[in-house]
């Protein structure tokens, strides 16, 4: 009997050997995904099906697609996969990229400038998702190419959708969370607000663009508490930390606890920012939160496994990845999308409870 393989597609057979589509995939295309014996059994069923196996190159011809998109990275491969917010985005995506046989390309905006047009005409994408970028690597980038499906996430690019979470109002919630214990001198650990690769303090002519920076976003949201509850904050309280990871954390927060007037307020910019925060805090001998305040931001998991845990503003990282992998996939509406964020309040900084009066 003849079978019509045309009529057989990737779901149809996942559904009729009780597997996922990811699964029928990887048999053929990632067999190191999964057990020799299953792979076997697998090619030994969808052969008696006559199906052969999803066909990317006539995908390709049949529909204009290559089923590759580009996820141009901010910071090196390597970071980024580290980093426990970034490998969440990535999950998210990855998610809903195996599902519709979607294949990502890892670029990071280093490799992408390097190689510049040749690299993304061999690599044949159908489009870019660019992740986290600052405003300076955006101008002139290579991957802003005509006829292509662009979209951006935690940043904004004209011309493009972008997905992105609460950034100013999440920075507001926690501030004004923060305040309540009334401190008396207060401290920004900042991510990214300036142009440089140094730990240092900010001035505010250096700063980078509102409008095309989710860092600046957070900032301008603590600004906007400090100033609803009376209090005013200098440009020597404000430090830029060019990346976030631990090291240089741990640096910043220690020159701010060394001040003459000691902080009793931390606001961190991210989770990896306030535990290096508290680490250093206790280092030196302070105890969080009777002498220390400390808040975060990202909701990572190791902010609700460490001692004392963080006060943090959770966002939701897998969904990002999901939402912008679907907007790209036209399976969303093209319009921006912006994705509520939450408080978590934990022991870095509790609720506050009034004194009982005497």
């Amino acid at each position: 009997m003849t079978k019509n393989i045309k009529k057989l597609t990737l779901k149809d057979v996942a559904d009729r050997l009780k597997v996922s589509t990811a699964t029928i995939s990887n048999a053929f295309n990632r067999p190191d995904q999964l057990s020799a014996i299953l792979r076997e059994n697998i090619l030994s069923e969808c052969e008696k099906m006559g199906y052969f196996g999803p066909n990317a190159a006539a995908r390709s011809l049949r529909t204009g697609r290559t089923g590759i998109v580009g996820v141009v990275l901010s910071v090196d491969l390597s970071y980024s996969l580290t980093d426990p917010v970034a490998n969440q985005f990535l999950k998210g995506m990855a998610e809903v990229f195996e599902v519709n046989e979607y294949n990502m390309l890892l670029l990071s905006s280093d490799q992408v400038e390097q190689d510049a047009l040749s690299r993304m005409q061999s690599s044949m994408v159908d489009g870019f998702i660019i992740y986290g970028h600052k405003p300076q690597q955006c101008i002139n980038a290579p991957w802003l190419m005509p006829n292509k499906n662009i979209i951006t996430v935690d940043s904004f690019l004209p011309g493009t959708t972008s997905v992105n979470i609460e950034n100013h109002s999440g920075a507001y919630t926690i501030a004004c969370h923060a305040l309540t214990h009334k401190p008396k001198n207060i401290v920004i650990l900042g991510l990214c607000l300036l142009d440089t690769d140094r730990v240092c303090r900010v001035r505010e002519d250096e700063l980078y663009d509102r409008a095309a920076s989710i860092s600046i976003q957070r900032l301008y949201g603590y600004f906007e508490a400090l100033k609803e509850h009376e209090v005013s904050i200098s440009s020597e309280h404000i430090w830029n930390i060019p990346e976030n990871n631990h090291k240089l954390a741990y640096q910043a927060a220690r020159e701010a606890l060394t001040m003459a007037q000691r902080p009793q307020l931390l606001l961190c910019m991210s989770d990896c920012i306030a535990i290096a925060a508290v680490q250093a805090a206790l280092h030196m001998g302070l105890r969080v939160p009777e002498d220390l305040h400390v808040v975060g931001f990202d909701g990572i998991a190791e902010s609700a496994n460490i001692h004392p845990s963080i006060t943090t503003i959770h966002q939701q990282t897998v969904e990002k990845g999901r939402v912008a992998a679907e907007v790209f996939l036209g399976l969303r509406e093209a319009k921006d999308v912006v994705l509520e964020t939450e408080l978590i309040i934990r022991e870095s900084c509790p609720s506050f409870i009034e004194p009982a009066l005497v």
